[in-house]
């Protein structure tokens, strides 16, 4: 990734002594995701900006370019960002000051709240998505809050990405909530329409595999992918002994 995603605006002896950077996480499932995309919409993929979002236990997403990413939602570690099933995401660091400073709460119990206690299992109860999604639709306050404040995140996070892009020709799902949960996805694309993206109603509800669920003549194509960590793994190893060129998986 360029620098200026890379860098925290912290003291330069910082950054230097400690190597203290954005590193992202999911690169082995945004690298798959992205270059599947492209090979589903037969479309070369050093011409696409794509944004792929990996919604699971943990969550990011990736903005990426001609192949390579060049912003994403993670940070110097995996709490950061998009709101998970049982991680904060992105907080106001003073909270955490504050806590430490003001409550006396020990940075160990700091650490495990943030990272075990909060997110979806923090907002709502439970970090099972199929859960919270029915009680939702039941009326339980919990329920409605705790996935408001997860797609306001998962919205305003794709927006940044593709700032990042300066514009989005495919916006893909992946990981345990974007392959299998159609409501996230209808209701994260929804708010996006003026980035181009619409999607196609009937192929979301039975999309579980590979495909394009974007609606027809929309600017934007939208792809759900299956995670397949495994096979990006296996590729990168028959990259690094030379053996590019077979196929894998």
């Amino acid at each position: 990734m360029p620098a200026a995603a890379t860098t925290y605006a912290i003291p330069r002896e910082w950054r230097k002594r400690w190597a203290l950077r954005k590193y992202g996480f999911h690169g082995l499932s945004h690298a798959y995701a992205s270059r599947r995309a492209a090979e589903i919409l037969e479309r070369p993929l050093e011409e696409l900006r794509i944004v792929t979002c990996h919604l699971g236990a943990g969550a990011s997403l990736a903005a990426i370019r001609g192949g390579r990413s060049v912003d994403t939602t993670m940070g110097f570690t995996p709490l950061d960002g998009l709101v998970m099933a049982t991680r904060s995401g992105s907080i106001d660091p003073g909270l955490v000051l504050w806590l430490e400073e003001h409550v006396g709460m020990p940075p160990a119990e700091l650490a495990a709240t943030l990272e075990h206690r909060s997110g979806l299992l923090g907002l709502v109860g439970t970090a099972d998505m199929r859960a919270i999604l029915a009680a939702e639709a039941a009326g339980d306050e919990a329920a409605i809050l705790g996935l408001g404040v997860y797609l306001h995140r998962l919205r305003a996070s794709i927006a940044a990405m593709v700032a990042a892009l300066g514009g989005l020709d495919v916006l893909v799902f992946t990981g345990g909530v974007g392959e299998n949960a159609p409501a996230i996805r209808e209701r994260a694309s929804g708010d996006l329409a003026y980035l181009g993206v619409a999607i196609d109603a009937e192929a979301n509800a039975s999309s579980r595999e590979d495909g394009d669920i974007g609606a027809a003549g929309a600017p934007v194509r939208c792809v759900v992918i299956r995670a397949r960590e495994d096979l990006e793994i296996a590729r990168e190893v028959r990259a690094a002994l030379g053996l590019v060129g077979a196929p894998v998986g």
